[in-house]
């Protein structure tokens, strides 16, 4: 499975669990630490912890290995790191505050919509 398609199945899973403002950051031609940046909101400590449950279970049966985690216990930003594909759980005040999105402007931004759209 390719990165772009991991990516695909990671948000759609983040988008049936109610995650908010979903989005990827191709950012494969601007770093090498990782092709995808998937960035979302939880509404709630519990909700966030539980997005990350669940792209961990993904990840788990699709046989990918997690490289680092980070943030789990105060839930406030969550990271998984798979490598080529890192998840950021945000609460709404860190996401405002860290702001990947402008961070990693230079890579090709996806929002959720946009990336069922290209689907075959």
């Amino acid at each position: 499975m390719d990165s772009l398609e991991l990516s695909k199945k990671a948000m759609n899973l983040l988008d049936d669990k109610k995650g908010l403002g979903i989005i990827s950051i191709d950012v494969s031609r601007v770093t090498t630490l990782t092709d995808y940046f998937i960035i979302c909101t939880g509404t709630s400590d519990r909700h966030r912890k539980s997005l990350a449950d669940d792209v961990q279970e993904l990840m788990e049966e699709l046989e990918i290995p997690m490289v680092s985690k980070e943030g789990y216990r105060t839930a406030d930003w969550i990271l998984l790191d798979y490598g080529y594909l890192v998840v950021n759980i945000f609460s709404e005040k860190s996401r405002g505050k860290y702001n990947l999105e402008r961070l990693w402007s230079d890579g090709s931004l996806s929002e959720l919509r946009n990336m069922q759209n290209t689907e075959g």
